[in-house]
């Protein structure tokens, strides 16, 4: 009872174990000279499960279930079974427990009081000594986390560092940061110490987060930079976490800094790399792709880069040097400070592997400028030059390569905006040589043209127009829009524009015009298809097997749906040799303008007075759908009105829906008639602000002024069917002709008149109608009552006739005859006097 009051269960010596949390897990008996136990901790009682009632007083040998073994190599002798390491003995030993239980149990044995085991005392008894026991796994698992501590701060390859509550260094290995401009004693230090400020700000961050709410840091990337050395530093990886005390308090962190360099610079080339090749790939203008790829590299991979193109490439020529191998370069694109970068334009001669004429460029030796050929199948196209300041580090061997990288695949990018630069000039070129002059002025109209071809990759579009002299001084005006982009469309444009010249040659109305050019575009598409693989549905494509069939006889039907289908699929877009066509036809001797359209927007037209409406046009279907009819508006125009014909891309910006765009164009058109501008300029007015950029497709505007044949300048006379009569019809031109000043025709015009009205009279019989019209050229008519066309044909030396018409055709510029809603018209022209 005398020992429990004075050492409780739990107390050696008057210290409670709980005091002191680094002997969690340790259990601790306090031993006389004769080895029995005078008292225990807590902990041996737990670990032994016996209590310290009954542990008091027993002899330690009576618990050994087996011989000491000693914990590993000892410095002299100790007890028996015990190695002593200094002024300690240390052994593992094997306890019965107080639940029957075999313990593996590593002991140090401690001298508290007397001399050491082994040495000669007067008084034994007196000797105490104090047991510390723990599992032997235990014991194990704190060498190996000593063992783990003691190797991790030895690591030359991994940054350790422990913080305090501060952020303050406390410990660290000696290879914090492989990097210049490091202090010998990094204890008691902040990072603002020794690294930039702004480096040093962003890594403290990621700590006091971590300080903050426990949640451990991984792998977080910052550039770290000494304040004695701040060029490109080293990137480190870093993870953290929280040190906490056994009763939770925080005590600091630890952080792991693992050097990254390579891996973050490798990574990031990859990034360049992938970044220019999209930057280069965006645009099919040479100027903007070797722009954006000057924008790309400057930063992080230079300071100043300078893109230089060899001039041909602009015009989608190929690039093909001098005599002596030089070629020229024009600087096209330069990026970085404008101090620092120089002006674009300047020229310079190089080698064929991109060196300057004269030798290296200026610099190139040094470690700060680098620059590598744009070379793509085999031509230089030009160069990319890359220049770092020289406070930063130089470019490395990777950096070389890389920059060759990038050369290859812009060289291949710009190549392609070359060759599309040729495609688009040659469309363009096309395009513009099957379109009539911007300006023209005939008889009936003066006319003024504008088209812009928009900026798209697909290239310019297959919008056109035409301004076709028909016969009595009429004038056909005709605006159109293929399907499509490109060469192709500009070829289909062409074929489209030819046929309706033939068509309109014909004086056909425009309906009926119409209507056969449905027909063509019809006929088109079929042939794709046949071209495409030798088959066509004609019922699944729309169209009329009746109409169509004997173009595709020869070529077997698709059978079934899968069949079709693989045929269809085969075939090119529906549609795609389609469009949208306005014909129009003006009388300046009548007055009258008669449009027909084939689903194209319907023409604007501003009067004299200042008022400004669409014609009342109803569209048809597009060309090619085939099967639909066509129908003819005609109205009266006054003298001076302006017609407006156009293509959809005026009308459609992308910026709302078709009636604002009519709207507008309404609205400048009335502006530009009341200011009475000449035609041209009047069409830059009315497109103006349409920048080639916001285009979604061409645009083609055509505008024509209408005339007028004054009623002093014709004439008519109706002729009776006898042939008596054709001296009177003689006589009277030639007066008339006098009175017109043109003598000079007079017996030429007899001629005419006396074989058209003969045969007129002959042939036809019922009434017969005689107009002269002067314009520009004077005009000859003579109409009957019947439909059959005349025909010139080659007359025999025996023939007594047959050469009627072949000397009208060898007298006159030009002839022809029309159907009219009572028969037909033939009709010639004769060049004035003069012109």
């Amino acid at each position: 009872m005398e020992d429990e009051e004075r050492a409780r269960p739990g107390e050696v010596d008057g210290m409670d174990d709980s005091r002191f949390p680094f002997l969690d897990g340790v259990a601790g008996v306090l031993v006389d000279g004769g080895g029995r136990i005078m008292d225990c901790t807590a902990a041996a009682e737990t670990l032994l499960s016996i209590p310290a009632g009954v542990l008091r007083g027993r002899r330690v040998r009576d618990l050994l279930a087996a011989p000491v073994e000693p914990a590993g190599p000892s410095s002299s002798a100790g007890p028996q079974g015990y190695a002593r390491r200094g002024s300690i003995w240390a052994g593992r030993v094997s306890v019965h427990s107080g639940d029957g239980r075999l313990l593996a149990l590593e002991v140090r044995l401690l001298v508290l009081r007397g001399a050491p085991f082994g040495d000669r005392v007067r008084d034994r008894s007196a000797a105490q000594y104090i047991v510390l026991g723990a599992r032997a796994s235990t014991a194990d698992r704190w060498r190996q986390d000593q063992a783990f501590t003691r190797e991790l701060f030895l690591q030359d390859r991994l940054g350790l560092v422990v913080f305090d509550q501060d952020l303050r260094i406390v410990r660290t290995n000696t290879h914090l940061l492989p990097y210049s401009g490091m202090p010998v004693t990094l204890n008691g230090r902040r990072l603002a110490d020794f690294l930039q400020p702004q480096d040093a700000a962003a890594v403290e961050q990621h700590l006091r987060e971590v300080m903050e709410t426990g949640q451990p840091l991984v792998l977080a990337e910052e550039l770290a930079r000494t304040v004695v050395d701040p060029r490109g530093g080293r990137m480190m990886a870093i993870s953290a976490f929280r040190l906490q005390a056994s009763d939770g308090a925080v005590i600091g962190l630890t952080a792991l800094f693992n050097d990254v360099t390579e891996q973050y610079r490798t990574r990031r080339r990859l990034e360049l790399l992938h970044q220019a090749t999209v930057a280069t790939g965006r645009s099919l203008s040479v100027t903007e792709s070797a722009q954006q790829l000057a924008e790309v590299l400057v930063g992080d991979f230079a300071d100043v880069v300078v893109v230089e193109v060899a001039p041909a490439v602009f015009t989608g020529e190929e690039p093909a040097p001098d005599r002596d191998g030089l070629l020229l370069l024009r600087r096209t694109a330069v990026a970085g400070p404008p101090e620092a970068v120089p002006a674009t334009g300047d020229s310079v001669q190089v080698g064929p592997d991109g060196t300057e004429a004269a030798g290296s460029a200026a610099g190139l030796g040094e470690p700060w400028l680098i620059t590598a050929p744009l070379i793509a199948r085999g031509l230089l196209l030009g160069r990319i030059g890359v220049r770092r300041d020289h406070w930063k580090e130089a470019f490395e061997e990777e950096d070389h390569t890389l920059l060759r990288e990038i050369a290859a695949r812009a060289a291949l990018a710009l190549d392609n905006a070359r060759r599309y630069t040729r495609e688009h000039r040659a469309a363009i070129g096309l395009q513009r040589s099957l379109l009539p002059p911007a300006v023209r002025s005939v008889a009936a109209v003066s006319t003024a043209s504008v088209y812009l071809p928009t900026d798209t990759v697909g290239g310019v579009g297959g919008d056109w127009f035409d301004v076709i002299p028909l016969s009595s001084a009429r004038v056909a005006l005709v605006v159109g829009d293929v399907t499509g982009h490109g060469l192709h469309a500009s070829a289909t444009m062409g074929r489209l524009r030819t046929a309706v010249r033939t068509l309109a040659d014909l004086d056909l109305e425009p309906d009926e015009l119409l209507v056969h050019l449905d027909d063509l575009v019809a006929q088109l598409l079929v042939e794709a298809a046949l071209a495409a693989d030798g088959e066509v549905d004609l019922e699944a494509e729309g169209l009329d097997p009746g109409r169509y069939g004997a173009g595709v006889q020869g070529h077997h039907w698709a059978d079934g749906e899968e069949e079709r289908a693989a045929a269809r699929a085969a075939r090119p877009e529906p549609g795609s040799f389609g469009g949208t066509c306005l014909y129009a036809v003006y009388d300046p001797v009548a007055r009258t303008c008669t449009v027909a359209s084939a689903g194209h927007p319907p023409p604007a037209v501003a009067y004299p007075d200042g008022s400004t409406e669409f014609l009342p046009v109803a569209p048809g279907p597009p060309l090619g759908v085939g099967g639909l009819p066509f129908e003819s508006t005609r109205v009266v125009l006054e003298p001076g009105s302006v017609l407006a014909l156009y293509t959809d891309g005026l009308i459609e910006r992308g910026e709302g829906d078709i009636d604002s765009g009519m709207a507008e164009l309404t609205r400048r058109l009335a502006a530009v008639r009341a200011q009475e501008l000449p035609l041209p300029e009047a069409g830059q007015r009315i497109i103006g602000g349409l920048a080639p950029t916001r285009l979604h497709d061409d645009v083609t505007l055509l505008l024509a002024r209408t005339k007028v044949v004054p009623s002093a300048d014709t004439a008519v006379w109706s002729v009776e069917p006898d042939p008596a009569s054709v001296g009177r019809v003689r006589e009277d031109a030639t007066e008339k002709l006098v009175a017109w000043g043109l003598e000079e025709l007079a017996f030429t015009t007899e001629l005419v008149l006396s074989e058209l009205v003969t045969n007129a009279i002959r042939y036809a019989g019922g009434p017969v109608v005689v107009r002269l019209i002067r314009a520009d050229m004077l005009t000859c008519e003579v109409s009957d009552g019947s439909s059959t066309q005349p025909r010139m044909r080659r007359a025999r030396l025996t023939d007594e006739g047959g050469r009627g018409l072949y000397l009208v055709a060898q007298l006159t510029s030009r002839w022809g005859s029309r159907y009219t809603a009572s028969g037909k018209t033939i009709w010639t022209e004769q060049e004035l006097p003069g012109r």
